[in-house]
């Protein structure tokens, strides 16, 4: 038998109809990361899935539907007749939405994403969470990677994907499972943070600042939040900590019951300076550990190892076998990524959106380009950034935005869509940078302006209109 669902005269998938009447879940929302990692997982763990989304497109749309899981485009309230056993529901769904609103009247049971995982998936498991503002994705990677390489087959949700785990979400039967832990709210009807469900065992906490300014008032508001998180680790777990952040410590003083380690400081985990071929020293309270070179650039690459190490530590996992097991890792797609050379002329992608994320980008990069034996350093960084994240397409955090392309060469900024006038913020860099609206304009601009041996450094938290493609056929 088979399933077909169609958009109008679309069919938007087909796939055949298991033969055994496994627990049906359909999804809300299920073409964002998050929540297409949630159906993967669901899907391999023996649940029918099925999901519907605004949207309907690849890559997510790809993955999904190799997986056989049915998808629909659009919202409406005739999904009703699916009639599965539970809605679940992502964040992006609001009130007004006609299908979860005709979910609500029929009075059908729904629950959100991180509860579903929570209950499904993650009790009985031991939790490995990674929290922070910035270097989720990539500490994460680390950590999945690194309890893969030591034999322990670990499961893991991940925003992002690391080319050597393939997949950004996998169930597996073992105990471990890695999760990165998003600060953000849970649903509409849940305004805690997603990192609350989970029920960590070990938890990473890398940095905090304020971000997400459409759903916190201010710093303070986030702090409580990860007050909450610390509040949920047992007794009997760990805290591994910045212990160069003073916002994390504030955290702590509003209560910690949990054993804490420290990275980034002497009397904790530290990284040495790195040398010309990029390896550094690692460090336990003074005492080396080991040595690690890798193909990752920065001291934010070297913090978030060092998170890694040891939160695979309190797992059972030697810090010699952990630092093995990185020398081998290549790093997370959309960080630092090489897209492709023409003409001398590299074109990198990254999802720096923060202004200390933009800052320590372009720093890793002239790391990288210091390192390089084949030009010694030499070209320059044309940074280019697509102010797209909610938080700064309001004008929150705008003015910290030009101090943080300081150790740019060029600017660029893709102005289209902002509620404040980028050429005004961006006046003190003077000649160096550029704002523009259009797409064609920005990307003839900067190809114009390229010459061989200057890294093009595209930063935003979205597609950006597929301009890395483009510049490589402009170049």
């Amino acid at each position: 038998m088979q399933t077909i669902i169609a958009q109008g005269s679309r069919t938007i998938a087909a796939f055949p109809r298991p033969a055994a009447l496994a627990v049906h879940l359909h999804i809300l929302g299920v073409c964002g990361t998050f929540m297409g990692g949630i159906a993967a997982i669901a899907q391999q763990a023996g649940f029918r899935v099925t999901g519907c989304d605004a949207n309907v497109y690849p890559p997510m749309s790809d993955q999904l539907g190799a997986l056989g899981i049915e998808l629909i485009e659009g919202y409406g309230a005739e999904q009703l007749r699916l009639a599965p056993d539970l809605w679940v529901v992502g964040n992006v769904v609001t009130r007004g939405n006609p299908l979860m609103e005709a979910i609500l009247d029929r009075g059908d049971r729904y629950l959100s994403g991180p509860q579903w995982l929570a209950e499904h998936i993650l009790h009985g498991k031991w939790v490995l969470a990674v929290a922070g503002t910035h270097g989720k994705t990539t500490t994460s990677s680390m950590l999945a990677w690194i309890l893969k390489c030591a034999g322990r087959n670990p499961g893991f949700l991940i925003g992002g994907v690391a080319p050597d785990l393939q997949v950004s979400a996998r169930s597996t039967d073992a105990s471990h499972f890695v999760i990165e832990a998003d600060e953000y709210d849970t649903a509409f009807f849940d305004k805690r943070s997603k990192f609350v469900h989970y029920r960590a065992k070990t938890a990473v906490l890398n940095n905090l600042e304020f971000d997400h300014a459409d759903i916190f008032g201010d710093l303070a508001d986030i702090e409580r939040q990860f007050h909450h998180f610390v509040r949920t680790i047992p007794s009997t777990g760990r805290l591994v900590m910045n212990g160069r952040d003073a916002t994390l410590k504030r955290v702590l003083t509003q209560g910690c019951w949990t054993p804490t380690e420290e990275f980034g400081v002497a009397t904790g985990w530290e990284a040495g300076a790195p040398d010309r071929e990029g390896a550094f020293e690692i460090a336990w309270q003074g005492s080396a550990v080991g040595r690690l070179k890798w193909v990752l650039a920065g001291e934010f690459n070297r913090l978030n190892g060092l998170a890694a190490i040891a939160a695979a530590r309190h797992a059972g996992v030697a810090p010699d076998v952990a630092i093995e097991a990185l020398s081998r890792f290549g790093g997370v797609r959309r960080r630092l990524e090489l897209k492709g050379t023409v003409r001398g002329v590299g074109v990198y992608d990254d999802f720096a959106h923060h202004p200390t994320a933009i800052r320590e980008t372009i720093a890793g990069l002239r790391q990288h380009m210091k390192g390089s034996r084949e030009r010694d350093g030499a070209g320059r960084v044309l940074a280019v950034f697509e102010p797209r994240s909610n938080t700064l397409k309001n004008g929150v955090m705008k003015d910290a935005l030009p101090g943080s392309f300081a150790a740019a060469d060029l600017v660029y900024i893709y102005s289209e869509g902002l509620s404040w006038n980028a050429t005004s913020t961006f006046a003190a860099l003077g000649p160096r940078a550029r704002c523009e609206s259009n797409m064609d304009t920005l990307v003839s601009t900067i190809a114009s302006e390229a010459r061989e041996g200057d890294r093009i450094l595209v930063m935003s938290n979205g597609g950006f209109g597929g301009i890395h493609a483009k510049l490589l056929k402009a170049l």
